[in-house]
């Protein structure tokens, strides 16, 4: 590790691993250590168990494979802050982790200090490849634990009568830049899928060539405004509108609208990050499951996009809005890509187990790590999840 570029290299990941790590401490300052421990529903995960999961991260996969004489920084940690890793070990149920009085959120930004001493330090001895490879897979995971951490924040805070404000300069999405129009993109052998060099998680492999018939692709994201015509010509009561399952998991759980829209006085509000504010109507459309987008999508006369048709458009139609709103549901379950191997060892548990009953949802939010926003990103949701920032981009055939 003598080589200038070599040393270069490393001096940027340990800079980069200072960063991510800061960031994420960062976004929770504005937190109590009451808002950091309490869990808002077994899908979300508290504040705290966020911080101390992606310190277990590097801990379990990086320091007790390269660090001499490695010793736990607590023995327990290993089981409470283990997310899904069964090639791991034991694992807290993961509808308990608000149970987790203690550790203290204290105790817990203290174990993360201590084990960015103990990687910087692996950092500044010169480091192996491998160990490289595995600091920057780290902190894509940490990235991605960064969105949830804000996700699973905002469906707490709006738990609360007081609506109270994360930040009074809170992430919204932009507001829809220009009319509607159709990109269309027409048909054709094209290849998808992750390419050139850099980062890329295992699911956006291997780019392969796929068919794609001709088809066009709406320009901006489907508005507030847009969405509110559908709720005032009925559409949650009309079962036309609707797949079979989609019906009854709005009619058992008597949905009538997204899930941070309220009527106020009178006029519609929805739960921000800033706190409860008026329904800004040139804003996307977020919080939508899949059920409602492609209910939305008949309603409207058109469909939600395969991944294909996405990917697609992102690389030839010129649409200057596919990033930093909101992630956009398809209609294409997540599945492995044509040649997919699983990798070998507890980290092959990152992505392939869950490529079963969920949708891919393309492009990125504006809250949405830098550096994730890219073609060949696949992030993948359950048919009814609602609290993460989802919309909705129309496709015609």
């Amino acid at each position: 590790m003598n080589a200038p570029a070599e040393l270069r290299a490393v001096n940027q990941l340990a800079a980069q691993f200072a960063r991510v790590r800061g960031h994420t401490v960062a976004l929770a300052a504005p937190l109590s250590a009451e808002d950091a421990c309490v869990q808002s529903m077994p899908d979300a995960s508290p504040a705290k168990w966020h911080l101390a999961h992606t310190t277990w991260f590097f801990e379990t996969f990086i320091l007790e494979q390269f660090e001499a004489g490695f010793q736990s920084h607590h023995p327990a940690f290993r089981v409470l802050f283990n997310s899904y890793y069964n090639g791991v070990g034991e694992k807290h149920a993961r509808a308990q982790r608000g149970m987790l009085t203690r550790p203290a959120l204290a105790e817990v930004l203290a174990y993360r200090r201590a084990i960015d001493a103990r990687v910087s330090a692996l950092l500044a001895a010169g480091p192996p490849d491998a160990l490289i490879t595995l600091v920057g897979l780290g902190l894509e995971h940490e990235q991605q634990h960064q969105e949830l951490l804000l996700t699973d924040l905002k469906h707490l805070l709006s738990m609360n009568p007081l609506n109270p404000v994360y930040a009074t300069d809170g992430p919204l999405p932009p507001v829809n830049r220009g009319p509607l129009t159709w990109q269309r993109v027409d048909p054709g052998i094209v290849e998808i899928g992750f390419a050139g060099n850099g980062f890329c998680f295992d699911n956006e492999l291997p780019r392969h060539r796929q068919f794609v018939e001709g088809f066009a692709l709406a320009s901006t994201l489907v508005s507030n405004a847009e969405y509110l015509a559908f709720i005032d010509a009925g559409g949650y009561s009309d079962a036309a509108w609707w797949l079979s399952e989609g019906w009854d998991w709005v009619s058992s759980n008597a949905l009538t609208q997204p899930l941070y829209w309220c009527r106020h006085d009178g006029n519609w509000h929805e739960f921000t990050m800033r706190g409860l504010q008026p329904l800004d109507l040139q804003r996307p459309a977020i919080h939508l499951s899949f059920f409602e987008a492609e209910a939305y999508a008949r309603w409207a006369g058109a469909r939600l996009p395969t991944e294909a048709e996405w990917e697609c458009a992102a690389q030839s139609a010129g649409i200057d809005d596919l990033f930093g709103a909101c992630w956009q549901w398809t209609t294409s379950s997540y599945a492995p890509y044509p040649g997919y191997a699983t990798a070998d060892g507890a980290l092959g548990e990152y992505n392939g187990k869950f490529m079963v009953n969920q949708y891919v949802l393309r492009g990125a939010s504006c809250i949405t790590a830098e550096g994730h926003a890219r073609a060949s990103y696949r992030n993948f949701f359950p048919a009814t999840a609602r609290w993460q920032f989802s919309g909705i981009r129309l496709a015609r055939s």
